[in-house]
């Protein structure tokens, strides 16, 4: 009876409860400023996204947008691309949590996210010197604008795409196969457009058209798995070393 009055008075040991994305005010915050970003630069810039697409769809051979955007445009650009790799960062983040749960036991989640944030930067920075270097070579420079502005156009609107797929991610509790499926899916109709003009911009023959396809492997799915297995090697490290 002393043994019970002295256990109650104690109390029992609570079990910790595993982390959890959904459960994290940063990742909430971080999620409702992607809303205001996406919502304000629409507000201000709609027109300028829609004529991106447009130009992308017809090819039009012309001098690049680049040259006629404003400071404002820019800005909204540059806004949209940074909004892409955070949501990027967001969706890797949680998978990798819900793969590998001691990543967030043993791991503070605002470095690991910092960390996935800076590879995504990292990455998006070598294809932009990459194909600035390539076109610096192979092509004329109106062609390669023509490219760069396309390929951020598709930036800005996987930006848009990845919202709603962070938002179902983190809070809607996806399984594991539907992530996977989503993100492969995502990731393959982006690469099929990137594919798409490329031929339109840089091949005119049969030739042209395996040449380029043995470039688009090696520029933009080999990098795929290379970054994916240094990932894996990354998250590795950080759980021995915290």
């Amino acid at each position: 009876m002393i043994g019970l009055l002295l256990t109650w008075i104690a109390g029992f040991e609570g079990m910790p409860i595993p982390y959890s994305p959904k459960l994290d005010d940063g990742i909430t915050i971080l999620l409702l400023c992607c809303f205001f970003i996406s919502a304000y630069v629409l507000s201000r810039s709609r027109k300028f996204l829609v004529q991106l697409v447009k130009d992308f769809l017809l090819n039009r051979e012309r001098t690049s947008i680049f040259a006629a955007t404003t400071a404002a445009d820019m800005r909204y650009m540059l806004l949209l691309i940074l909004q892409t790799c955070v949501l990027g960062a967001v969706c890797t983040f949680n998978y990798f949590i819900d793969v590998r749960p001691e990543l967030g036991e043993r791991i503070p989640p605002y470095i690991l996210l910092g960390v996935y944030l800076a590879i995504a930067l990292l990455y998006l920075f070598w294809k932009w010197l990459t194909y600035s270097f390539l076109g610096w070579i192979f092509f004329d420079g109106n062609r390669t604008s023509l490219w760069m502005e396309s390929y951020s156009a598709l930036l800005y609107y996987l930006g848009f795409a990845l919202f709603p797929f962070a938002l179902f991610l983190v809070y809607f509790d996806l399984s594991l196969l539907a992530t996977v499926i989503i993100g492969l899916f995502l990731m393959f109709f982006t690469k099929i457009l990137m594919l798409y003009k490329w031929i339109k911009l840089f091949c005119s023959n049969l030739y042209g058209i395996l040449l380029l396809m043995l470039y688009f492997c090696a520029l933009e799915i080999i990098p795929c798995f290379i970054v994916y297995r240094g990932v894996l090697q990354l998250n590795d490290y950080l759980i021995i070393n915290f």
